[in-house]
């Protein structure tokens, strides 16, 4: 879903233990930097992508009051929501799952809108040569999978697909995820570098067009059109600055919705010209033909406790939560205008 480049994970770790110096450096700051009236936040992007924030800058969804200040490039969903717990960003978005595991750790931070799901044209799929000897989800035990990062969406795919098919969580333990950037993942499957590879977004149907490769399961498969992650923001973030979050926030869903509604190709040319007009080193538009959908089912990115406790398994066999998931405890729609406000 995201991008980043080949490496293995023990390399991924260490780029992410120093990421506080490399990519933005330290320092907390809760009072916000306003410039004609907008407050900046500051935000990782990812390389030869456009996230929903920037589609929402650039059609004006935040209404003059947020203004993006790009810091870098992230590796991974769990990294960039560490860096906006510890205030090296000031949001950041991630995999529910990961998302829960730092609040459950102690971060104080709240979800308050979605950024990426499923749906049937938007999914992440566990890909094999179809010449390989992996058919089943169980023939995936003792086999290397490139992955887009640890502690992700695809570990807990991995996980609760092995674990439906009968395995045991030993069986389980024995797949080896291999850190990939997704760039770069479909071309490690076809050197055989790794098994099986999970693919999404413009790298699936990518891979998909050039051929010779296979789905052993899909998210779809598994568990239909579901919400994948959210943004988050620091606690203290959103208390001193309410106003912020609730215009950022709704911007985001507008942007959702215009992707939904939006023709195609008209999506696709915003994509090229956001692109190439911030004019970043290295980055590329060839794959954008490829996108597809927003991939979120849900109107305007409304969050749900199911966005969570889909993951609770996965959470706990991990160690990350002893007992039952609080779900209620991760998320707010409250700051999203355009979702319909619970009473009470």
């Amino acid at each position: 879903m995201r991008s980043r480049r080949f490496r293995n994970a023990l390399v991924w770790s260490a780029i992410t233990a120093i990421g506080c110096t490399a990519v933005v450096g330290c320092g907390k700051s809760d009072d916000v930097r306003v410039e004609n009236g907008a407050a900046v936040l500051r935000y990782l992007g990812w390389s030869d992508q456009v996230t929903l924030p920037e589609v929402a800058e650039d059609l004006g969804f935040f209404d003059g009051k947020v203004k993006l200040e790009w810091v870098g490039n992230t590796i991974s969903g769990p990294q960039e929501i560490q860096s906006a717990a510890t205030g090296q960003v000031d949001f950041g978005g991630a995999f529910a799952g990961a998302v829960a595991k730092l609040i459950s750790a102690g971060s104080p931070v709240t979800a308050v809108v979605n950024e990426y799901g499923a749906d049937e044209k938007s999914f992440i799929g566990y890909y094999v040569p179809e010449d390989s000897a992996i058919h089943s989800v169980l023939d995936l035990i003792g086999k290397k999978v490139g992955v887009n990062t640890l502690g992700g969406q695809n570990e807990a795919d991995i996980h609760d697909a092995l674990k439906k098919a009968g395995a045991t969580l030993d069986q389980i333990h024995s797949v080896q995820l291999v850190a990939l950037p997704p760039p770069n993942t479909e071309d490690a499957l076809r050197k055989g570098q790794i098994d099986a590879a999970a693919l999404g977004g413009q790298f699936q149907q990518r891979a998909l067009a050039v051929g010779g490769l296979r789905p052993v399961f899909t998210e779809i498969d598994q568990y239909g059109p579901f919400n994948g992650g959210p943004y988050v923001f620091r606690n203290d973030f959103i208390d001193k600055n309410p106003d912020t979050v609730r215009a950022f926030t709704t911007g985001i869903a507008k942007a959702i919705e215009w992707e939904r509604t939006t023709p195609r190709d008209q999506v696709i040319a915003k994509f090229t010209q956001i692109i190439e007009g911030r004019h970043r080193n290295g980055e590329k538009t060839t794959t954008l033909q490829y996108w597809l959908s927003v991939g979120i089912p849900t109107p305007h990115g409304e969050i749900s406790d199911q966005d969570f406790t889909r993951w609770e398994s996965w959470l706990q066999d991990t160690g990350a939560i002893h007992g039952n998931l609080d779900a209620g405890k991760f998320y707010t729609n409250k700051f999203n205008s355009l979702v319909p406000q619970k009473a009470g």
